[in-house]
C-alpha cells in the first residue's frame, strides 16, 4: 500500500505557507517557533491565549518532577531551580524558554542562598555563576532542580571535567533534561549523559527525568522515575493528552510491543490542530511509552541541537 511518504515533495516556493489556527490572525497573542536548525522554514504555533498552555505545563511538572509537593512537602518547601537555557526575554518565541519562565515564576525559591535563574545568557553558558549556585546549595544543604537541554548539560559537564571537578549535590536534588541527544557534530546517548551527571553531580539516573515535548504541542510528557520509583521508566502525560503508535504506511495502530510512529492527540491545542504525527518512533511500555529515535530520513530537529550549536560557537567555514 502506498504511503503519503511516497508522494514526491513539492518544490520549495511552489506553495504558500498557511498558519494553522482556529481564530482570526489579529487575535494571535503569541507565536512559538521551532528552533529551525536544519531547515530554512521554522514551524510555528499560533496562540490566542497563554493561559491554557501554562495551565498544562504546571501540573505535569509538579506530578513528574516535584512529586513531593503533591505528596505533602518538598524538603525545604520550595526548591531552587537553575536553568541551562536562555530566558524568555532572550528567546521570546521559544516555547521551552517560556515554559522554564513559568516554572521559575511559580515554583522557584527566593531565599538566603540566592535566587533561582537562567544560566545561559547572550548565547553563552555562564559557567561560573552556575557553579557558584551549585556550591552554595551544597553549603546550605538545599536541594536543587537542574533543568535544561541535554546538550546544554553536556557543555556544562565538559567544563566540570576539564577542571577535574566533582560535586555532591544535596539529597533531593534532581535533573530535568529535554530536547534530544543529537547535536551539531556529536551524538549523546541518554545512558552516557546520565552516567556523566551521576559522576560529576552525584545525581543518579533514578532522579533524572527526560521531558518529551515540541513546539507544536501545548502539553508535555515526562519520565515516570520520580512519580513511580522502582517501576519501569516510561513517558507519561496529562489526562487531556493521548499517544498512539501507528504504522507509517497504513496509519493503523501497531500491536502491543511493536514499534510505531508517535502520534499525539492534545486537547490543550485549542487554537491549532489537536493531533500531531511526529517523526519519532516509540513503543508502548505499560501505561506509557518509550522513545526509540527518529524515523529514517527524518530531519534532525529540536532545542537540544540549537543549544549545541549556540554553545559550541561557529562551526567550520
Amino acid at each position: 500500500m502506498q504511503s503519503w511518504r511516497d508522494v514526491p515533495a513539492v518544490p520549495s516556493g511552489a506553495f504558500k505557507e498557511l498558519a494553522l489556527r482556529s481564530f482570526a490572525a489579529e487575535a494571535a497573542l503569541h507565536v512559538f517557533r521551532t528552533s529551525g536548525t536544519s531547515v530554512a522554514r521554522r514551524g510555528e504555533l499560533h496562540l490566542d491565549t497563554l493561559a491554557l498552555y501554562e495551565a498544562s505545563v504546571l501540573p505535569s511538572f509538579v506530578v513528574h518532577v516535584l512529586p513531593e509537593l503533591v505528596r505533602g512537602g518538598f524538603p525545604g518547601e520550595r526548591p531552587r531551580l537553575r536553568v541551562l537555557a536562555p530566558s524568555p526575554l532572550e528567546a521570546p518565541d521559544s516555547s521551552l524558554s517560556h515554559m522554564f519562565g513559568v516554572l521559575l515564576r511559580e515554583f522557584a525559591a527566593e531565599d538566603a542562598i540566592g535566587p533561582s535563574g537562567f544560566d545561559i545568557e547572550g548565547g553563552e553558558l555562564r559557567f561560573a555563576g552556575w557553579l557558584d549556585a551549585l556550591e552554595d546549595a551544597m553549603a546550605n544543604d538545599a536541594p536543587l532542580v537542574l533543568c535544561g537541554t541535554a546538550f546544554a548539560f553536556g557543555h556544562a559537564l565538559d567544563e566540570l571535567e576539564q577542571r577535574g571537578t566533582r560535586l555532591s549535590l544535596p539529597a533531593g536534588s534532581r535533573v530535568m533534561e529535554t530536547g534530544g541527544f543529537k547535536g551539531r557534530a556529536r551524538e549523546l546517548s541518554p545512558q552516557a549523559l546520565y552516567a556523566r551527571i551521576e559522576e560529576r553531580l552525584s545525581i543518579p539516573p533514578a532522579r533524572i527525568v527526560n521531558q518529551y515535548g515540541m513546539t507544536e504541542l501545548a502539553s508535555q510528557f515526562h519520565d515516570s522515575v520520580l512519580r513511580f520509583p522502582g517501576a519501569p521508566r516510561r513517558k507519561l502525560g496529562p489526562p487531556w493528552a493521548r499517544v498512539r503508535l501507528v504504522d507509517p504506511g497504513t496509519g493503523e495502530e501497531v500491536s502491543p510491543g511493536e514499534v510505531g510512529v508517535i502520534v499525539v492527540h492534545d486537547l490543550g491545542n485549542t487554537g491549532s490542530v489537536c493531533a500531531v504525527e511526529t517523526a519519532d518512533l516509540g513503543r508502548a511500555v505499560e501505561d506509557g511509552f518509550e522513545i526509540l529515535g527518529r524515523e529514517p530520513g527524518a530531519e534532525a530537529r529540536g532545542c537540544s541541537i540549537a543549544a549545541d550549536e549556540m554553545l559550541a560557537g561557529p562551526g567550520p567555514p
